[in-house]
Order: C-alpha cells, then structure tokens, then sequence
C-alpha cells in the first residue's frame, strides 16, 4: 500500500512497498526505483511513471530538500545550467546516505536500486553515479545535463544507463546530452540514447522507450 512516511535523513518521501503477487509471479526480485523529480515537483510526482515502467516495483521517492522561489529542487544552482557545485556535491552524498538509511527502514536491496530522474532529477541522479559509483544499479535520465565532471573519472563497468533526450529542448541542448553520453561511456557504462523532436517536457514516447529499456536491459 502506498505510505507517506516521515522524513528520513531530512528527506519528505513517499515509499511505495514491491507487490510481492507481481515478483513471485516473474520469480525474480524486482528492483527499488529511486524517483528523482524536477525543478519544482514533489515527492508525488513520479509515483505513477514508477508503476507505468516497473510494475509491482518498490518505489522510493523523495521531495528535494533545496528551495528556489519556492519550488524544490535537490540542489542550487546559480542560474539557469549553472550549477552550485559545492552544493551539487553536499546534497548528492546526502541523497546516497538516504538511500542507505531507506533501504534499512524498508528492507529493501540496496544493491538492485535503479534512478528514475527527470530534469533536475536526472541531474543528480547522474551525479550520484560520478560521485557515488555502486549505489545506484541502473539509471533511466530524462532530458539530463552534465552536472559535473569528477576527478578522477569513477568505474561505472557494467552499469546500464539510459539517456531520453529531446531535439527542440531549450533548457538542455543537444551539445550537452552528447557531452553527458561520452562522459558516462568514458566511465565504462553502457549508455543508450533516444531522442525526439519534442523540448523538454516529457512524452509518451519517452515512457514506452523507457519501459522498453528497463525490460529488456537484463
């Protein structure tokens, strides 16, 4: 049953328990899904993009914990593409101990946890991977930007990550998807990329391409 469960580590969230029924039936442990929302959204906001791409999967989503004119955000920035990277790299170590902290609460596997981020949500769910290689199994990044570029470049060896970006996009170009992709493959992970001819927000074609990634990465 869908629970609104107290802060953990500072972070409002919503968790959402795995549907036993549905992983008994695919005889195989179904992953958590870390929901990673964008500027301005909520805890709420990914709850039924979870269900849509992974279904019966447990669902983990917290509500960013930085405020800009009033809209959450996981971390600052200092105007628009410009990121507070003192910040980016404080709040991406907070948002790893979270998940630390969750996955003893609610007993899940911390080794099978798969980020769904969209936006600003993909940004740090794309930092998480450069700054905190093993925590994250796999990664689904919705119109992502580079966050940052760590010394040294992390081994994401075997790690499947999946980039949606959108051809009109005015927040993210096209240069820095390309960017974030040779970055990522520099690391080791094995990096898919679908574009589309939309801009930022997202499509049902994201969805599906998505749902389709997440089924047959094994």
């Amino acid at each position: 049953m869908d629970r609104r469960e107290q802060p953990l580590n500072g972070f409002l969230h919503r968790f959402v328990p795995a549907d036993a029924q549905q992983q008994t039936a695919e005889q195989e442990t179904l992953p958590t899904l870390l929901l990673l929302h964008g500027t301005g959204g909520s805890e709420n906001d990914l709850l039924e993009l979870g269900q849509t791409l992974v279904p019966g999967a447990a669902l983990l989503s917290p509500r960013g914990k930085v405020l800009e004119n009033g809209m959450a955000r996981f971390f600052r920035r200092l105007a628009e593409g410009v990121f507070d990277i003192a910040d980016l790299k404080q709040r991406t170590d907070e948002l790893a101990g979270f998940i630390t902290t969750a996955s003893a609460a609610y007993h899940f596997d911390p080794a099978h946890v798969i980020a769904v981020g969209y936006s600003n949500g993909a940004n740090i769910a794309a930092s998480m991977l450069l700054l905190h290689p093993g925590v994250l199994s796999a990664a689904v990044l919705l119109r992502p930007m580079v966050p940052l570029v760590p010394e040294p470049l992390p081994d994401l060896t075997g790690i499947p990550v999946f980039i949606s970006a959108g051809r009109m996009d005015p927040i993210v170009i096209p240069h820095e998807t390309d960017r974030l992709e040779r970055l990522l493959r520099q690391c080791g992970a094995t990096v898919t990329t679908r574009w589309h001819s939309g801009g930022h927000a997202l499509s049902h074609e994201d969805v599906h391409e998505a749902k389709t990634w997440l089924q047959g990465r094994k």
